[in-house]
């Protein structure tokens, strides 16, 4: 008999990563058609970084800082610039050949194909567990949400725990780089939070791994494979040194650093319990979006809670009957429950849908934690519960908080519920490796009945409970319902409740009907395998099925076609109002807009035409978000003046002819506005920051600057009291990271700008007459400086120097990450052997044994 050529081998791998794929497009049909989703993160992140790309456009040059968000911050986590990242661009380079959208869910399925093979599954088994990843409904609802670096992250993970598990079973120079290639991509996609909870699960890998190994007298091989892994993490992290480095700099200037502010200021009156973290976010904060343990049911039942936060009911609901009962337009009605009624009933703020898992998948995966006999199980298990344990965030206090105090830079994070999403990963892995352990050993009928029975229990037997008697331990509402029906009913809000909660109940019993369904279905497609009634292939393609089935189904609900819009709607964010028109035809230099018509600092809209006063992203700087929050409302308007506010947007007035037509957007000028810069004729130091802050609420900062006592030696012998008439300065030359005064002074003074403190003469440097002169910080946020008596020329540059240095790590890690790759490629193409191994490539586990028999159960049926 002649032996497979290597295509031969390889056939079934493309074979299944061209299913992948397919079923990508399938899922995501309208992409070949034009069109992309709208997605609301990635919307507001290309509005806040429009400033810095037309910059670029103009000039080439990316500026390194923007004024378009919170008054100016660095583009770090905007649009910034990583000229050697080359690895990253590679790779970005052929995914974004593929289409859009598809090929994001795409990367996540191949990367968790790679790991499944490593773990020792089959083709067909691989792609199991890779659909069922890549089709997690948290994954889809965040993808609608525009949350595209998590995705990436979550993808990337698992191709990184491909590299890290080959390392410690000795495939050193593969495994290097798997996980080289990997780490670096995982940290290009920017999701540091994915990322920390991604290494989390990898030093359980390491301690379940490492045991098992010393225990086998595998001592040696631990120890190479730990230090190949160091030295290789080392090298991926390189890769992306600049933003490491510049991001754990910037790190401690944001909300997710230590305030100066004590209880004075955050609790005066003393009857907030304090939230404050030891040198990271509130955790009030950080635990907003926590997962109730209870509704760890949609694991299993996806509308355990309800769904989204809006809509998801039909016109067979009790609420929409209820509401054209009572006089509602059918229409209407109609529109309501489909997207506004508020089905959602757990613990969290807001949810696009919940985190499903798939009721077959669960109960693989249950199945599969009783016959998997290797060390991998408990890595499973263990990693799961910690995924689904850190999700539920403040309602596992106990756990949580310690956590959150102790171990370094998880209080960093906000949103803990995302890491549901790496729950996925380890749900689907334990489930594909179950049955490859069924079909590896031959597992009979005997041996599988008890586990078999015990899975259908706990799985099916839960869905059953909850279909039959959910209501008697859940009552299906919120303290807030009321309040939200009011919204839309007022008075009547209370005459809709019954009927919410009798759709709310319903979701749960129908979706526990189906669960219950799937389950059984599934288990019976495992007994007529086990029992000899079905061969491989068609145990293999029904499993696929159902699983596929299943996510696909409840995915729909969340994602489907409808969200689909035309790639040119998309181009155009948001559309500019007679407002917006209105301030774009004044061409003078540096002013900004306070866009007053909605929230404004949740949102990025004004950000896209103008220098914004507020804006829409997590990182933004700690101290600024501190003035808005403690002093912002107290003394509005000559804080706006001073972060020179040159216009405001209002809403416009409701026309008489129809009150219920809202008026557009209107323009305010704000004629006391203080410029770019101004002198001040007071001095008034302070001892701290809630002094600082204290005084920020009364100031007016037309005549005077607070300053804190630390910069006492930068005042110099400045007095307190200053005449500065006569005195003037003016911008003259406009770039956010280069800004040019010309001042011409009566008297050595103290001049305030209207731009964000941030490292003075460390990444922020002025010059006087081209010659470097200190700088301060004066009202709480603001730069200030000395200027002496003469016409002189100010420049400020925003020149960070871990920049330069991170440019340098970047370059020559990236070559070292090439030069590895590509010997790997080599060294394993000149070793392969070109006939079958007698040996499975990776092991299950070096710990245990492989299997005996030469034959395997699934061919003995074919025969």
């Amino acid at each position: 008999m002649s032996q497979p050529t290597r295509f031969q081998r390889l056939r079934p791998h493309l074979i299944a990563v061209l299913g992948l794929f397919v079923l990508t497009l399938l899922y995501f049909s309208p992409v070949l058609s034009g069109k992309t989703l709208s997605m609301h993160d990635v919307q507001e992140a290309s509005a806040a970084a429009r400033e810095i790309r037309e910059i670029a456009k103009q000039t080439g040059e990316k500026p390194l800082w923007t004024d378009a968000v919170f008054s100016g911050m660095p583009g770090y986590m905007i649009d910034f610039n990583y000229p050697y990242i080359l690895v990253y661009k590679a790779v970005m380079g052929v995914i974004n050949i593929l289409p859009n959208t598809a090929s994001i869910i795409f990367v996540v399925m191949l990367s968790m194909y790679i790991l499944l093979t490593v773990l020792g599954c089959n083709a067909w088994l691989a792609s199991l567990g890779a659909a069922a990843y890549g089709l997690g409904t948290f994954s889809i609802v965040s993808l609608e949400a525009g949350h595209v670096s998590k995705i990436f992250a979550l993808g990337y993970g698992a191709g990184m725990l491909a590299g890290v598990i080959l390392t410690l079973r000795g495939r050193y120079w593969l495994g290097a780089a798997l996980t080289g290639l990997f780490l670096s991509m995982e940290l290009g996609a920017n999701h540091i939070q994915i990322t920390y909870y991604l290494f989390m699960t990898v030093g359980l890998y390491v301690l379940i791994e490492g045991i098992a190994l010393f225990r086998n007298g595998k001592s040696r091989q631990l120890a190479i494979g730990l230090v190949t892994l160091v030295v290789v993490g080392a090298i991926a992290a390189g890769s992306f040194g600049k933003r490491l480095l510049v991001l754990n700099q910037y790190t401690k200037e944001t909300i997710r650093g230590k305030s100066e502010l004590t209880a004075k200021t955050t609790n005066p009156d003393g009857k907030t319990p304090s939230s404050e973290s030891k040198g990271g976010l509130d955790k009030d904060y950080a635990f907003t979006y926590s997962y109730g343990k209870a509704e760890t049911l949609t694991l299993l039942i996806p509308s355990a809670f309800g769904g989204a936060s809006g809509g998801g009911l039909t016109t067979d609901s009790e609420f929409y009957k209820a509401m054209v009962n009572r006089g509602v337009d059918p229409g209407s009605a109609k529109q309501l429950a489909e997207l506004g009624a508020p089905t959602y009933w757990g613990d969290q703020p807001m949810v696009g849908g919940p985190a499903y898992a798939g009721a077959a998948l669960i109960f693989l995966f249950v199945l599969g934690m009783f016959v998997i006999r290797t060390p991998i199980r408990w890595w499973l298990l263990s990693a799961t519960l910690l995924m689904v344990m850190l999700a539920w965030g403040k309602n596992l206090m106990f756990f949580n908080e310690f956590l959150f105090d102790y171990l370094p830079y998880l209080n960093k994070f906000r949103a803990m519920t995302m890491a549901f999403c790496l729950a996925q990963l380890f749900l689907a892995a334990g489930a594909a490796l179950g049955i490859q352990t069924i079909v590896n050993e031959k597992l009979s009928l005997a041996q599988l009945r008890q586990p078999l029975l015990i899975s259908l229990g706990i799985t099916g037997g839960l869905a059953l409970v909850m279909a039959v008697m959910g209501g008697a331990f859940f009552n299906f509402q919120t303290p807030n319902d009321v309040m939200i029906l009011s919204r839309y009913f007022g008075d009547a809000a209370k005459d809709f409740l019954a009927p919410l909660i009798s759709d709310r109940q319903g979701m749960m019993r129908s979706d526990a009907f189906r669960s219950a369904i799937l389950i059984v279905l599934t288990a019976g497609v495992v007994w007529l395998f086990i029992a000899d009634k079905i061969k491989s292939t068609l145990f293999y393609s029904l499993l696929l099925a159902v699983v596929i089935f299943d996510l696909f189904a409840v995915d729909k609900r969340f994602l489907n076609n409808a969200d689909f819009v035309p790639k040119s709607q998309v181009t155009t964010i948001f559309e500019a109002t007679p407002a917006d028109e209105q301030i774009l035809q004044d061409k003078s230099l540096g002013y900004r807009v306070f866009d007053q018509t909605g929230s404004f600092m949740e949102s990025n809209r004004a950000s896209y035409f103008h220098r914004s006063v507020g804006g829409y992203n997590t990182t933004r700087l700690r101290r600024y978000n501190e003035l808005i929050n403690y002093a912002f409302q107290a003394n509005t308007l000559h804080l706006l003046n001073m972060l020179n506010a040159k216009y405001v947007i209002q809403q416009g007035q409701p026309d008489p002819a129809n009150p219920q037509q809202q008026g557009g957007p209107v323009v305010i000028p704000n004629p006391e506005v203080l410029g770019a810069a101004w002198f001040v004729s007071t001095v008034q130091q302070v001892a701290d920051a809630d002094a600082e802050m204290a005084a920020m609420k009364t100031l007016n900062p037309r005549d005077s600057a607070v300053v804190d006592k630390r910069f006492a030696t930068q005042l110099g012998n400045l007095p307190s009291q200053m005449d500065h008439t006569g005195s003037t300065i003016q911008l003259t030359n406009y770039r956010p990271d280069k800004l040019i005064y010309e001042t011409n002074a009566v008297r050595d003074g103290l001049v305030v700008f209207s731009e964000v403190y941030y490292r003075g003469e460390e990444d922020w440097q002025a010059f006087i007459d081209g010659k470097p002169a200190p700088h301060l910080r004066a009202n709480y946020t603001l730069r200030a400086m000395r200027v002496p008596a003469g016409k002189h020329t100010i420049e400020f540059r925003f020149d960070p120097p871990l920049a330069k240095t991170g440019d340098m790590i970047d370059l020559i890690c990236n070559v070292l990450l090439i030069g590895l790759i590509g010997f790997v490629i080599f060294y394993e193409n000149r070793n392969r052997p070109v006939g079958p191994s007698p040996q499975p490539e990776v092991a299950i586990s070096p710990a245990v044994e492989a299997p005996k028999s030469s034959s395997t159960k699934s061919n003995a049926r074919k025969a």
